[in-house]
């Protein structure tokens, strides 16, 4: 049976951003990923220098390791990372959801997956001007394809700056259909330093204020309440 590169199995806490905000979760981080954005916050998951940190799992270990978290009562199980999307987690999610579990997934929309498919939620979550990234959006497109109907897909924007936020009108008419959520970003990424929370909320009252300025109601925007509540404490 083959293996995933699992960075960390945490939860259950409160999913804290995005169109499940607020849900109850337990979040599955992969290692690995083939992007390497500018504000990364979870560089553990990402940088191939921990890779000796990350644990192999079957999935049947990860699906026994969700059960024994979250007491065997379905939730939502977040598959994030790193990019999740470059590992295999059909069986994972054939497991969970024959046990009457949720799954969701968020990467950023570089690698399609059939089991796209089998998700309950698809975030996508293409990478602003500022993360250093450029979007390839004939597989971005090719992300969306792969959901599907069964899946519900939406689309989520970290904001940074004035040229994000172009950026997201922008992609926000690329794809008029996916539901948009927009979040202020959080420029301290390192797990050691606390967080001012007043810095938070200025910066989630300065996109709220553009957005309304412009009378562009389409997205939703959200803090990252998870950030406000708990810094940058990781399994949380």
């Amino acid at each position: 049976m083959s293996k995933l590169r699992i960075a960390e199995i945490f939860g259950p806490t409160i999913q804290g951003e995005g169109a499940l905000i607020g849900e109850p979760t337990v979040f599955v981080r992969t290692g690995g990923c083939d992007y390497r954005c500018a504000w990364c916050d979870s560089l553990h998951a990402v940088d191939t220098s921990y890779r000796r940190t990350w644990m192999p799992m079957t999935p049947d270990a990860v699906w026994d390791r969700i059960v024994q978290l979250s007491l065997g009562k379905p939730l939502t199980v977040s598959l994030s990372g790193g990019n999740p999307a470059i590992q295999d987690f059909s069986e994972v999610i054939a497991q969970g959801h024959a046990n009457g579990y949720r799954f969701a997934c968020e990467t950023q929309g570089s690698v399609a997956k059939p089991w796209f498919a089998d998700l309950d939620t698809l975030v996508l979550s293409p990478k602003p001007p500022s993360s250093g990234e450029t979007v390839d959006w004939k597989v971005f497109d090719a992300c969306v394809n792969a959901a599907g109907p069964a899946t519900t897909t939406v689309m989520k924007i970290v904001i940074f700056d004035d040229l994000d936020y172009a950026w997201a009108q922008d992609t926000a008419k690329r794809y008029p259909d996916l539901p948009l959520y927009l979040q202020p970003g959080n420029p301290q990424v390192d797990p050691s330093v606390s967080i001012a929370p007043q810095d938070l909320s200025d910066r989630l009252l300065w996109l709220v204020e553009k957005v309304m300025a412009d009378s562009w109601f389409a997205p939703r925007v959200l803090p990252q309440l998870h950030v406000m509540l708990w810094g940058n404490k990781r399994g949380v």
